[in-house]
């Protein structure tokens, strides 16, 4: 019969907290794929790209929202029953207050481990998976970012600027090409095609002249009657190089042994060097700390139990717990600056989830004593 009834608790928490889970990360996710959309108004690359490299930061969506999403499932499963006397099958059944609160912690264990492999494996791919959409890129849409009378430096080493645009054909074009570091080359031309597609993706330019000033400041001009400027020679200013937080959980572990070895590496367009060990141990501390805290919110949720819904006091002890339970989860988010690079520091903040555990479940205990 009661594991039965644990087996049903289960079940309605994490039916609210998928829910929930689901719900509160597809609201952020749609938020940022608005703000994703720069990099084909702004950085020129294709559609599809646009959407795989939305699809892919999903998952980093998840781990944000796991926290919060666990604390309102079960803030609402938890007063759902009391609300209805379901708790008092639990209580009928010889389990005390104490025990059913323990069973919750078992409970909690299996979002634990969901939460780690998500923030420690899944996460940091699909980040890094969604960055080599970038990285393989091309600018598709580069033409269709080309404006009449503006300054065009989407293309990292090439500014355009032109007189007037018809459709795929422009006039009075200036370009400046700086992708050689030995040579600066000024284009100058009356007319223009672009040429977009599977194919080829280039800039035909018509009567003009090429000016090529080299490092040593001399200038050769030469002039010509049709020239082909070759587009996919160029990238994008998208960031491409891999962020912190797309690193693989292993290669950060293997970053700050070696900083704290001065064994200074480089890995990944990446230097394991002491300028980035802060980064990287609030980054570690982050993936494999944070969801621990699921652990403190299931405690301090549970007080719910403690206080009967006949009780005149009951909305209001249930609003204290609803806000000590979000103020512990800010904390959760805030202790990650508070990692520095002093030893000390980090031993008292990694000390403060035990500490707060501790007092919370004797609290807790204590209370169960005198509940009724």
């Amino acid at each position: 019969m009661k594991k039965r009834i644990y087996l049903g608790l289960y079940k309605d928490i994490s039916v609210y907290f998928l829910t929930t889970l689901f719900t509160l990360s597809l609201i952020i996710w749609l938020l940022q794929a608005v703000n994703y959309l720069d990099i084909v108004s702004e950085d020129g690359h294709g559609i599809l790209t646009y959407f795989k490299y939305s699809i892919f930061n999903y998952p980093k969506i998840l781990s944000k929202t796991f926290l919060l999403s666990f604390f309102l499932a079960l803030y609402y499963v938890l007063n759902l029953y009391e609300e209805k006397n379901q708790l008092l099958i639990y209580w009928s059944n010889g389990v005390t207050k104490i025990n059913f609160l323990r069973k919750l912690l078992i409970i909690s264990s299996s979002f634990v481990l969901i939460s780690l492999l998500l923030s420690l494996f899944l996460a940091p791919y699909s980040q890094d998976k969604a960055r080599s959409f970038i990285r393989s890129s091309n600018v598709d849409f580069f033409p269709s970012l080309i404006k009449e009378k503006t300054f065009i430096d989407t293309v990292e080493n090439l500014t355009i600027f032109l007189e007037s645009k018809d459709k795929n054909l422009i006039k009075k074009i200036v370009i400046k090409d700086s992708s050689n570091d030995n040579n600066v080359q000024f284009i100058i031309a009356q007319e223009g095609v672009i040429f977009n597609n599977s194919e080829k993706k280039s800039l035909n330019l018509f009567n003009g002249k090429i000016i090529n000033t080299n490092k040593n400041g001399k200038t050769t001009i030469f002039n010509f009657e049709e020239s082909a400027l070759d587009l996919d020679k160029y990238t994008t200013k998208t960031t491409t190089s891999a962020k912190i937080q797309e690193f693989r959980t292993l290669d950060i572990l293997k970053c700050i042994i070696n900083i704290k070895t001065n064994n200074y590496t480089k890995f990944r367009n990446f230097i394991c060097s002491e300028g980035a060990y802060l980064k990287l141990v609030q980054e570690l501390y982050k993936r494999s700390y944070l969801p621990l805290f699921i652990y403190l919110i299931t405690i301090v949720t549970a007080f719910i139990i403690l206080n009967s819904n006949a009780k005149p006091n009951y909305k209001i002890f249930n609003l204290k717990v609803f806000l000590i339970s979000i103020f512990f989860i800010i904390f959760s988010e805030v202790s990650v600056s508070m990692i520095s690079k002093i030893n000390l520091v980090n031993f008292s903040v990694i000390l403060s989830l035990p500490v707060l555990l501790f007092l919370s479940y004797y609290f807790f205990y204590r209370r169960s004593k005198t509940s009724h």
